[in-house]
């Protein structure tokens, strides 16, 4: 592993038990990053959700540079020196998932990507688990139906409640996100378990956080560690 991308890695643990297995289910992703020229082809990944994939800091700063899609690309390049790929942020601010899911198909899917990461979970809260739930099912069986694989993501933290509570919406959106990744068979970066780790190690939650609900640097590291685990 290359001195850079070592910066990304994190000693934690992670829920995969039950979801994809993480090292086989981005295999042919993870060739086709491999191959040289002139048998090498763009490699796409789609990061969609909120303010958090969107970058989204201290409001209404947007620090792209330091937000966990580009330090995937640029963790990627790291390790893939050959490839070319994109990676590309359809995510917005303030949306939920049942945003999400109506502009799927002409935002995510038209730009036929590999891979795209789904991250919703704390602005789900406002429309409650059953309707977020029907609007992540339906984003997951398009991007299967289209043959794009899935990375599902739980929230990352809020400093205004407890990440420890399972009754906080928190912690039940994370439940279910857990839970469709099982029950789809596709991967999943339990970054709310990330987080959860670091704090019982002792570390501060706000240490991690740009502001109450959007992570800094340091936080946006973690979970771009999570996702490069799946790239080997």
């Amino acid at each position: 592993m290359r001195r850079s991308i070592a910066l990304f890695v994190v000693a934690t643990w992670t829920c995969w038990a039950a979801a994809a297995t993480p090292d086989a289910y981005l295999h042919d992703v993870v060739l086709d990053l491999s191959r040289q020229w002139p048998q090498n082809r763009t490699v796409n990944i789609v990061c969609h959700g909120h303010s958090v994939p969107a970058g989204y800091f201290k409001t209404p700063v947007v620090d792209t540079f330091n937000a966990y899609p580009h330090l995937l690309h640029c963790g990627l390049k790291e390790r893939f020196p050959y490839a070319v790929m994109n990676v590309v942020v359809t995510a917005i601010g303030g949306e939920n998932s049942e945003a999400g899911v109506k502009r799927f198909e002409r935002d995510v899917l038209s730009l036929r990507p590999d891979v795209v990461t789904i991250d919703y979970a704390l602005n789900d809260r406002g429309i409650g688990l059953a309707r977020a739930e029907t609007a992540w099912k339906a984003m997951i069986a398009q991007a299967k139906t289209a043959g794009v694989k899935v990375v599902l993501l739980t929230p990352t933290p809020d400093t205004s409640v407890s990440i420890d509570d399972p009754n906080d919406p928190l912690n039940q959106h994370a439940e279910q996100i857990r839970r469709l990744a099982r029950e789809n068979g596709v991967a999943l970066v339990d970054s709310l378990a990330l987080f959860q780790a670091r704090v019982h190690a002792g570390e501060p939650l706000e240490s991690f956080m740009s502001q109450v609900n959007h992570p800094n640097r340091k936080g946006h590291e973690i979970v771009a560690a999570e996702l490069l685990k799946l790239f080997y």
